[in-house]
């Protein structure tokens, strides 16, 4: 790559929007320039660094081996000059630039919308980028500075020296809108032997907790499905098919509509703690900083509105 040197940030913006995108086209149509003109940066580009980082196809580009590899050091170069950039103009005490925030997907229909509105009325320089994945990956991201936020589930003290606990919430026993054993206000862990069960897989943090707890009560756990998809396993729930245990966080829209029912498993109660967890990859900016203090005062009151609580 002897020309390397030569090559510009707005080229390596245009090489990751490309790579996101997966069309010429798309990326055009948002660049408000024709197709032909995009095509020719990519040739250049890829001139310049004397590999292709593309293969063209009829539904568009998908990247090559080489861009696979460049892609994360791209990305994690332009976040680090948006945060260059960032720091700069925060100087004068305006939180501005990009906070990537990394959520379980139970959290991120509640916390998203609420984030948006707050964060375009008071910081409109302030760009959110919100990821959903597992605990686990989120973790990792936040590890290697792929997220600046993380919102994650703790149980017990399992909680990291760094973590900001944010609000508390009930694990619950979800049924379909006529299911009589959910009926009630609480349900006793015991009465989980033998239903019915539609389960994350065992590499979940909630379900290991539930088989400590079901080993400790001599309560048989009868998984008739393993579900990583929250969205699957609330709908197979609401068509009959059993029932599955989360945070009541997960179902509150379910609930007020009556597409299902809940319960709050007690003897013993189960709760976990949302907790907010910084990067350690690098200081966070004035515009991380903000977005944290906003998520640590608006989420625990956003829990209780929709808890009725």
């Amino acid at each position: 790559m002897s020309n390397a040197q030569n090559i510009t940030l707005e080229e390596w913006k245009l090489f990751a929007q490309v790579a996101k995108l997966g069309s010429l086209t798309k990326t055009a149509a948002l660049r408000g320039t024709a197709q032909p003109v995009i095509s020719r940066q990519i040739a250049l580009l890829e001139r310049k660094c004397k590999i292709r980082l593309f293969d063209r196809n009829g539904r568009g580009v998908s990247l090559t081996e080489a861009g696979s590899r460049v892609l994360p050091r791209v990305d994690a170069w332009l976040s680090e000059a948006d945060q260059i950039a960032g720091d700069v103009r925060a100087r004068a005490g305006v939180p501005i630039g990009n906070v990537r925030i990394g959520m379980l997907a139970s959290t991120g229909p509640l916390l998203g919308s609420l984030l948006f509105q707050q964060v375009r009325n008071r910081f409109p320089g302030i760009q959110l980028r919100l990821m959903e994945s597992s605990s686990s990956q989120l973790a990792e991201w936040l590890k290697t500075g792929q997220i600046d936020i993380a919102i994650l589930f703790r149980f017990g003290n399992d909680a990291g020296p760094d973590d900001r606990p944010i609000a508390k919430v009930d694990i619950v026993l979800v049924g379909s809108a006529k299911d009589t054993v959910v009926r009630p206000r609480t349900v006793a862990f015991s009465n989980l032997d033998g239903l019915p069960l539609i389960l994350p897989p065992e590499t979940n943090l909630l379900r290991r907790v539930l088989q400590q707890a079901a080993r400790k009560k001599h309560v048989t756990l009868n998984v008739v499905m393993e579900c990583d998809s929250l969205a699957t396993q609330k709908e197979a729930v609401a068509e009959g098919g059993g029932h599955t245990v989360l945070g009541s966080n997960a179902v509150v829209q379910e609930l007020k509509s009556g597409r299902l029912r809940a319960s709050r498993i007690v003897s013993p109660s189960i709760q976990r703690t949302i907790t907010l967890c910084v990067s350690p990859h690098r200081p966070p900016t004035l515009a991380c900083r903000e977005v944290a203090a906003l998520i640590q005062d608006s989420f625990p009151k956003l829990i209780s509105a929709r808890s009725g609580r």
